[in-house]
């Protein structure tokens, strides 16, 4: 997991290790994905998740 500390500074430090994101070329958005490969959540702009690491 990410560290979060020091509490109340709203960033995190390192990137959140158990979820990946990928590009959906049919809709033109980024889609995280948890850590079993299930899709959890999809952006509404076109901009990639901060902080979740890349699907090749």
């Amino acid at each position: 997991m990410a560290k979060n500390a020091p509490i109340g500074d709203n960033r995190r430090i390192g990137a959140v290790r158990d979820r990946s994101q990928v590009f959906n070329p049919v809709n033109e958005r980024w889609v995280k994905r948890g850590e079993t490969g299930r899709f959890i959540d999809q952006k509404a702009d076109l901009r990639p998740f901060k902080g979740v690491r890349k699907e090749k």
